[in-house]
């Protein structure tokens, strides 16, 4: 065998059930908080809007916020910050399995090491980028099997909460989602219904490609 015909060098693969128990336990709680942000919107929609009109009332006006709208504020910082800290996770433990698939398969990853970020966020190319790094993981290291259906459900579902507008992505500010509560609360709950139903698709996904790709481990372990 010549030198283009060798192997790519790999590594052992490295433990994983941790990085998995830490993604599913941010997946929880990025779906409690984002339950706690509908359980605001509907409280601010059968409080209704206060008569002295929205807290931005144009011309440089903002009114002050009673006590549901502040507490609103801080829910949705704090829905933000544990959003954030689950997406860092997901892709600690995204970076994680990506390794071992190639030290179990031998093979480089479809997707270079880039689009583990940049796939999410670049235009167009974050429609499917994401979903085939996840299906590349399971792909390579079980070729013979078909990809798990949780990975479609966990994708169609973040493609829709994407979609909604008033989901994963405000375009208009806090308090203008609180407008949006006080006269259509509807689209909002639905949003909100997706992002959480996305979380426990996510969490599901991270423990079924886990366990797989753990048998696989300890098969290799055992010869």
């Amino acid at each position: 065998m010549n030198e283009m015909e060798s192997p790519v060098p790999v590594s052992a693969p490295r433990p994983i059930r941790g990085a998995a128990r830490l993604a599913v336990v941010a997946l929880a709680l990025a779906g409690v908080a984002w339950a706690a942000r509908a359980v605001w919107h509907v409280r601010l929609a059968m409080a209704g809007e206060p008569a002295s009109g929205p807290p931005d009332q144009g011309n440089g006006f903002h009114r002050p916020l009673n006590a549901l709208e502040n507490s609103y504020h801080l829910v949705d910082s704090a829905g933000g910050a544990v959003t954030a800290v689950c997406a860092i996770v997901f892709l600690l433990w995204l970076d994680r399995v990506r390794d071992n698939a190639r030290a179990l398969s031998g093979q480089d990853a479809r997707y270079q090491y880039l689009w583990l970020f940049l796939g999410w966020i670049v235009p167009v190319v974050n429609l499917w980028i994401p979903r085939g790094m996840v299906a590349d993981v399971h792909g390579s290291v079980f070729p013979e099997r078909r990809l798990p259906a949780v990975v479609n459900w966990w994708w169609g579902l973040w493609l829709a909460a994407l979609a909604s507008g008033v989901g994963l992505i405000y375009a208009d500010s806090t308090d203008e989602v609180i407008v949006r509560a006080y006269h259509g609360v509807w689209p909002l709950l639905a949003a909100d219904l997706v992002i959480v139903a996305a979380a426990a698709a996510a969490a599901l996904m991270v423990r079924t490609l886990t366990a797989a790709q753990q048998e696989r481990i300890d098969e290799v372990a055992r010869y």
